[in-house]
């Protein structure tokens, strides 16, 4: 189980960050009066927090693009990639909390399509949850990861990419937590369309509980389960059978999300 979101973004270069900090004296950081942002410069850095629930531990992608829903799951791949599938060898399902609005947003098509193109390469069950409107802040990223990563940079200025990803990556507590972080240099395209008939035919089924913000991708290789019928209708009446899932020595479908919630 991860919760991911992307935290707010920051101005890199000679800017005031808030907060304070321990400097000698009469050697304070100098900092530009007016945050507008520097055409010139190193531009934004934007990063997207992956945070594992159970191990406490934290990844953060440092994009220096845009922030849209091929940057998020790129941001999961990565994770996947370099931690969850070594942490987790045996995983066939991995649950995901986010908020209902961003690049992760549960009305973005681009974030659906992506999530079925990452569970087809993965073999993984995604199930996306996303928090109702007006409650992101329960989301467990932000106040267990993203409040300890500013209070570690806080009142000191983000000169670089660099320092940003190395001041993310150096955040700890001592309750346990540990973050790895990460540079994205990728170029991400705004404005990317997906039709109805690309939505419809994703390998995605709905929770019957606000199946708008509760849903599974599926492996492209994987069927995905109906509910299995009770009965038959016969010229002599309705004859009751059982339902396949109990048939057999495969009690693995009983672990479906329907069933365990």
């Amino acid at each position: 189980m991860i919760s991911v979101d992307t935290k707010k973004k920051e101005l890199v270069g000679q800017y005031k960050n808030g907060g304070r900090e321990w400097m000698p004296t009469g050697q304070p950081a100098l900092v530009k009066t007016h945050d507008f942002l520097d055409r010139q410069g190193p531009g934004k850095a934007i990063p997207y927090g992956i945070y594992d629930v159970a191990a406490n531990t934290g990844w953060v992608s440092v994009g220096t693009d845009h922030d849209t829903a091929a940057f998020a799951v790129a941001s999961i791949r990565r994770w996947w990639q370099a931690r969850g599938q070594h942490d987790y060898p045996h995983a066939t399902r991995l649950l995901i909390t986010a908020d209902a609005g961003g690049s992760n947003g549960y009305r973005t098509r681009a974030w659906k399509g992506e999530l079925a193109a990452l569970a087809a390469e993965t073999s993984l069950e995604i199930t996306v949850c996303h928090l109702p409107p007006g409650t992101s802040k329960w989301n467990k990223v932000e106040h267990r990861l993203f409040s300890h990563i500013s209070m570690n940079w806080r009142g000191r200025p983000l000169t670089s990419h660099e320092v940003t990803v190395n001041s993310i990556a150096a955040t700890a507590t001592g309750a346990g937590l540990r973050v790895e972080a990460e540079l994205d240099t990728g170029t991400y395209d705004t404005g990317v369309k997906v039709a109805d008939a690309q939505v419809d035919a994703l390998p995605m089924s709905r929770h019957r509980f606000h199946g708008d913000w509760n849903y599974t991708l599926h492996p492209a290789d994987s069927c995905v389960l109906s509910p299995p019928e009770v009965g038959t209708e016969t010229d002599a009446g309705t004859t009751a059978r059982l339902p396949e899932l109990l048939v057999g020595p495969d009690v693995g479908s009983l672990r479906d999300p329907e069933l365990t919630g």
